[in-house]
Parts: structure tokens; sequence; C-alpha cells
């Protein structure tokens, strides 16, 4: 599914895609058939903190702005080591991230977009109604418990994905294309162009204000109920908003803000 999410949005801009191929050239080169294709990055979870972020004795740059521009998955996020993770806080924030030397202070530019996966237990099947491994209160805790809150935090969508019945996965049921799925992302791009100048994850507070100030009163009960911060509220204004589009609504209704909020949730919570 990760793998698919590239080809669901649209193509670079000639300026983004200059600017790719200027990173990856100081590293590896890409194929020029790729020039426009966003990329798409999946280190493996014994990656140091230099492969994924970049430096060395002469700096290069790493996973994270190798997928400027494009997808970076990270797989058994919790078997990552936690000060690898750590570092990437700042640049998910700022879309950038600084390298400072003796001899020199480098930035390279780091604006993915985040993709991880991992299983709710060591083993895999807590909440599997016919493997459950009860692992709720113990195992399950220490292993959620890697990933730290203020990582979490910057995670926008939190999804369960269970097991697919095998009658499902070898049935004759046809899914939705991926073009037709590109088509809906890219017809809301052109709205998001058209409306502001850029995308939905690039809003300021000052243009998210005049829409939380329009479910204010129930916004307030939400936070308080869920202990939600800013950084959060805001967050989920932007995911909010991207619903409405996808929804060719042109105000933030109250149902795309409880759908936006529904997926800021903890991983414990499951």
């Amino acid at each position: 599914l990760a793998s698919r999410l590239p080809g669901l949005m649209p193509p670079m801009r000639t300026a983004q895609a200059l600017e790719v191929a200027a990173i990856h050239s100081l590293k590896q080169p890409r194929n020029s058939r790729l020039f426009y294709q966003r990329p798409y990055r999946a280190p493996h979870h014994t990656s140091s903190a230099t492969a994924l972020v970049g430096g060395g004795s002469y700096p290069r740059p790493g996973e994270i702005s190798l997928a400027h521009h494009g997808i970076l998955f990270l797989d058994e996020l919790p078997e990552f080591d936690r000060k690898v993770l750590e570092v990437m806080r700042e640049p998910l924030e700022t879309g950038e991230v600084s390298i400072a030397r003796a001899a020199q202070q480098l930035t390279f530019p780091a604006r993915f977009q985040l993709v991880a996966a991992m299983n709710p237990c060591p083993c895999g099947y807590l909440g599997d109604p016919e493997k459950s491994c009860g692992y709720r209160c113990e195992k399950a805790k220490r292993y959620q418990g890697k990933l730290s809150g203020p990582l979490l935090d910057r995670i926008d969508l939190h999804l369960d994905v269970p097991a697919v019945e095998a009658k499902e996965l070898l049935g004759d049921k046809e899914g939705e294309t991926s073009e037709a799925i590109a088509q809906r992302v890219r017809h809301a791009w052109k709205q998001q162009w058209h409306r502001q100048q850029r995308l939905n994850r690039e809003l300021g507070s000052d243009k998210l204000e005049p829409m939380l100030r329009r479910h204010r009163d129930w916004l307030a009960g939400v936070m308080s109920r869920l202990g939600l911060s800013a950084r959060s509220l805001h967050r989920s204004a932007r995911v909010a908003r991207t619903i409405a589009d996808l929804d060719n609504s042109p105000e933030v209704e109250r149902d795309h803000l409880r759908e936006a909020l529904s997926y800021r949730q903890n991983v414990q919570q499951g």
C-alpha cells in the first residue's frame, strides 16, 4: 500500500523535480525516466541516525532528504532505535534538516510524507479474535512505549489495519483502481492551489483560525475531553480541510472535523 502512494500523488512540477534531482546527485543520481516521479524511500529499521537524516565527515543527505517531495516509509516502526526516530521530529515540523560540523553547516530540504507501519505487539496478534496473544497489559505496552508521544503527535492519521479474510483476499470483488483515486487526489490538490496557492499541509495557524472559530464552542469541549495540544488541533484542522476538499465541500463542516479528530488516537488505545 505504501509503495503505491507516489503513483496516487500528482507528478512533481519541474522546479520540484530539479530539487529532487539535485539532492540525489549528492548520493546516487536518479534514473532520468523517473524525473517527474515522486521519490519513495523505505530504509531498513537497522538504519543509523546518519543514514536517516544525513551527515558524515563530508555531509551527505540522508533518507529523509532523499524522500523530499515524496514518501518515506518506515516499516516495523518500534524496531528503529528511539534516538534515530527522535531526530526526525524537527524536520517533520520545518521541512528541512541542518547538519553542523566544525568546518561547515549545511541545510538539506526534507519535506516528505511519512508513512509508518507497526504490529500492535511483539508477536503481531494483539486484538486478533482467533490468535490473540493476551499481551494487552504488559508486553504490548512496553512495545508501543518505544515510540515517544511527541513523535506520535506529528503523525496525523493513526489507522488500525485488521487482517483480511481469505475469502475476501481471494474473491473476485474488484477494488477501486489507482487511477480513479489519483484523479480525486489531483482534483483536491487543484482546489487547494486555486483557493490558497498552497497545499493544506502548508497552511499557517492564521489561515486556520476562521475555520476553528466557526466551530469554537464544540472544539473547546473536544480539546478538553481528549486533552489535545494546540499542535494536534491545527494538524487536525489541516486534515479536516483536506477531507472537505475530497468531499467537494467549500466549507469545513463539523463532520469533517470529527473524522479528522478520530484519526488522532494514541497507539496504545488501538
